[in-house]
Order: structure tokens, then sequence, then C-alpha cells
């Protein structure tokens, strides 16, 4: 199985309660491929710059990502520079340098068609509809969004969610996304947008999936699941952990042989996983550092710590 992600692959700088760095590798392409490549194959499209180097691309390539979607182009890289400060669930933008990224035109590879599962990452609707368009015969599409696209971009941003499979999104853009101040009637009108499951994250407190009537073929004694979050002594930096849940999330369920409630809890559970990984160092220096068996033993746990024995 591969799993084709499209989105950026960028240098972040951050800073917060726990110190900053200038220019780290960052981007939603980049944290969702390394937590999705401890379960399957991942194919990369993105867009770097002449700042991007042979070390930066090893980061990845040491994973067994296939990078050959990864166009290089004259200028410099997506640079994001943000601040954490009090609420670590919430960044501050500080500046954003789109530079190449700008005009990201995705080019899809031969060689990447036959990929069976799709993520679009955050990223324009239009290029998502378009990447979405070439790829008619993928087994499962999911995607991400943001509220800039949401307020701005409303009429494109409808036509992706309607080729969704699943939409990935934090609580706040849920609400925005809906029109709605409370998550499970916000959850019902997205629903009614397209996608056949909604997955809400909420931080530090976990996750949360909401199922139509159309997923596992209305086969279903329950409306939604909650994972929560592992917890942690220490929160270094939060910026990958949203796409790293995705990663870790999409990664394991595009592993599995069919696709059940049951894969799609545990799934959701490796996601959570993973997003725990990501925000204990900057950047991606910790999921460069993890091994799978950590992995599963770190899954074990939190399952053990969401399991409540019958009287």
């Amino acid at each position: 199985m591969s799993i084709l992600v499209v989105g950026s692959v960028a240098f972040d700088s951050i800073e917060t309660p726990h110190g900053q760095v200038e220019r780290c590798l960052g981007g939603a392409a980049t944290h969702f491929a390394l937590a999705a490549s401890f379960f399957t194959q991942v194919r990369v499209i993105a867009v770097v710059g002449e700042d991007f180097s042979a070390q930066h691309e090893a980061v990845l390539t040491a994973r067994g990502i296939d990078t050959a979607g990864i166009e290089h182009a004259q200028g410099n890289s997506f640079h994001w520079r943000g601040a954490y400060q009090g609420n670590l669930n919430e960044a501050q933008t500080l500046q954003t340098d789109l530079n190449v990224f700008a005009s990201f035109q995705p080019k899809i590879p031969a060689a990447y068609v036959d990929s069976e599962y799709l993520f679009l990452a955050n990223i324009d609707p239009v290029l998502q509809s378009q990447v979405r368009g070439q790829m008619p015969k993928v087994r499962m599409v999911c995607g991400d969004t943001m509220n800039y696209w949401i307020t701005g971009h409303a009429d494109k941003l409808a036509q992706v969610l309607r080729g969704l499979d699943t939409l990935l999104i934090n609580d706040g853009e849920a609400k925005l996304l809906a029109d709605q101040p409370n998550l499970v009637t916000a959850a019902e009108r997205i629903l009614q947008m397209g996608p056949k499951t909604l997955i809400i994250k909420h931080g530090e407190y976990g996750a949360t999936a909401f199922f139509s009537e159309r997923s596992f073929a209305g086969k279903l004694r329950q409306r939604f699941f909650r994972v929560p979050a592992l917890p942690l002594a220490e929160v270094v930096d939060p910026t990958g952990a949203g796409d790293s849940f995705a990663g870790g999330f999409f990664g394991y369920l595009s592993a599995q042989p069919e696709l059940t409630l049951a894969t799609f809890q545990r799934a959701m559970f490796y996601g959570s996983v993973m997003g725990s990984f990501a925000v204990e160092r900057f950047g991606t220096e910790r999921m460069q550092q993890i091994t799978r068996a950590e992995i599963d033993q770190r899954f074990a746990f939190l399952r053990e710590l969401s399991h409540l024995e019958a009287d």
C-alpha cells in the first residue's frame, strides 16, 4: 500500500516557553510523511527552493519516503515564523513567506498514479481539487484545511469536501466551517457537506471522530468515537502535532487489509501516539529518533490508560 501526500515542505522559525529555533525543517507534508512512514510507503508532492539541501531531503529519505515528487525551484522555500505564548494549543503567526510555494502547481509523476491512498494537506482548495481530479481510482481520500481557506475560499473548499472520505480539522476550524458554536451540531453540519467521516482534533485533549450514515456502509451502532491525548510532562513544540496525528492515523489505516470500525479506532490511537512524539522536540527532531518499538509501546500504554474494566 502507498500514500500520496500533497502539501508543504517548509522551514519554520518557532518560539515557545522552552526556547526558540530558526529555520528548522517543517511543513504539513513533512510532518505527515514522517509519521506515516512508520506504517506504510509514503510519496510526497511539494515544492522547495534552493535553500532546501540534500541534508534536509535526507531526513525524509532516511525513513524510506519517496521524494521524487518534490519539485526544486529557484528562490527560497516556504518559511513560517510563529510563537506560542501561554496557550500551547494556539500559535501566533508572526511572519509568512510563501516564496516558491506561492506558485506551487502540483505535478503527479507517472509512478505515483497507482497510489491507493491520498492525503490532501492544508493547501489552496483549488490545488486540492486538481490533485483529487487526477487520482480518481484511489481507495480513500483524507484532507485538511484551515481558517484562511474556510473564510476566504468557501466555494472552492465546498468542492473539496464533496470528494473526501475523511476530513481532519481542529475544533475551532470545525465551528467556523459549520458556523455552529457546539461541536456536535457543527460535526453534523460538516458531514452533510460531503465527508463520510470527520475527525476533530482537540490538541492536548485528544480527538473525536464523527461518523455519517455513509460510514462503514451504514453498519454503525455509534455515531462518534473519542481518543485521548497522551499526558505529557513537557510539550516543547506543538507545531507538527496535528499533521503527525494525521500521518499516524492514515498511515496505520492504509496498511490494514480492510477498513472496519475497529481498525479506524486503532488508527486514531496511533494518530494520538504520533502526535505525542512530535511535540517533544522542535521541528522534526523527535520523529527522526523514534523506533516502531517505541511507538507500539506508547500505543499499548495509551490503550491501557483508556480502558475501563466492567464491574
